[in-house]
């Protein structure tokens, strides 16, 4: 490996001395065979040889490798997004193939970081059509059967007839939510919804969400409460509709797979300028494995669980992405039988937009 630095003078005087040395070991050859004496002339010729064929060789190594590796430079400089040339690498032997070889070298390693992450995407792309496929078609499936069994004479009966029409109306709201939380999550994945950050009390809110929760948990005698010494007033800068959101999923989370008679408590915590705000409830706990895969979409602990409860399997993908728009961070703990906990962090002083 000693000739990879070599530089195109020091290549050019390789082949010089190596043709000399040649001749002159052919010509010392034939001059032992033919019996000749030793002659001035015979030390002459490899020099001559030597001094001649250098511009030769630097000219034909320049004509047909330098100039070529320069093209691939310029190639793979280009297509590394149009980046300036160096062109004193260019110019001065002796950086130009070192130049040349870590350029390559980057650019093999940018490709296949290119490759792995495309692989990866096509993988994501892949599963995420599948799961929305699944997703969209259950309920359009289970709405046409119940339509086309009122179409088939069960229309004439009042008692099947409002049965059925309650079920396919069930099946189109929640239909109707998926595409809902897909949009949503799109605008949060491209960047496209901006924040309406104000000052108000997550106090307040919470107290708002846990009202509107208040039907469905009274259903599982559920007690929805807040902390000790977590009652009073406490700001936050964030968007309160997008705050909400997030609190109503964690809340209804908490009521929809807790316990009957069970209990969900939101919790406040001050943490140097920020907020930790926690849910947790006594329900039946997440396995450990499930806990990293929770905020993946689709993604469900029990999958016939979850759609019984209406759950779109998208809700936590959204809270995760809401929190992160706010630069904060979600988190779950959880332990079998004995329950889990999601908190989420806002801040206490003005963000920077």
């Amino acid at each position: 490996m000693a000739f990879k630095n070599l530089k195109l003078r020091q290549v050019s005087l390789l082949i010089s001395l190596t043709v000399a040395a040649i001749s002159g070991i052919a010509l010392c050859a034939e001059a032992m065979v033919d019996g000749w004496a030793f002659q001035a002339y015979m030390i002459l010729i490899p020099v001559i040889l030597l001094v001649t064929t250098f511009p030769i060789a630097h000219y034909l190594v320049d004509l047909f490798i330098y100039r070529r590796i320069k093209i691939l430079y310029k190639l793979v400089s280009t297509e590394k997004g149009g980046q300036e040339l160096k062109e004193g690498a260019l110019q001065e032997e002796d950086d130009f193939l070192q130049a040349v070889e870590e350029e390559v070298r980057r650019y093999s390693t940018s490709k296949q970081s290119e490759i792995q992450a495309l692989k990866r995407m096509e993988t994501y792309r892949k599963e995420f059509i599948g799961n929305v496929s699944h997703e969209l078609k259950t309920p359009i499936f289970n709405a046409q059967g119940y339509i086309e069994t009122l179409l088939d004479g069960g229309v004439e009966d009042r008692e099947v007839n409002m049965k059925y029409l309650e079920k396919a109306t069930r099946n189109l709201d929640r239909l109707a939510n998926i595409v809902e939380d897909l949009i949503m999550l799109n605008q949060y994945e491209t960047d496209t919804t901006q924040l309406d950050i104000q000052h108000f009390d997550i106090t307040e809110l919470t107290k708002q969400v846990m009202d509107e929760q208040e039907l469905l948990a009274s259903k599982k005698n559920i007690e929805l409460v807040i902390k000790e010494d977590a009652g009073f007033q406490r700001k936050v800068f964030a968007d309160r509709k997008h705050i909400h959101h997030v609190l109503s999923n964690l809340i209804n989370n908490s009521i929809k797979y807790g316990h009957e008679n069970g209990l969900t408590k939101i919790g406040f915590y001050d943490v140097e300028d920020k907020l930790l705000i926690e849910v947790s409830d006594n329900g039946p706990g997440i396995a450990n494995e499930h806990l990293a895969r929770l905020f993946e979409r689709f993604y469900r602990v029990d999958k016939a669980r979850s759609r019984g409860h209406g759950g779109t399997g998208l809700g936590l993908s959204i809270c995760k992405h809401i929190v992160e728009a706010h630069k904060e961070k979600i988190h779950v703990r959880s332990s079998l039988d004995i329950g889990t906990t999601f908190g989420f962090t806002l801040s206490t002083r003005v963000l920077e937009q």
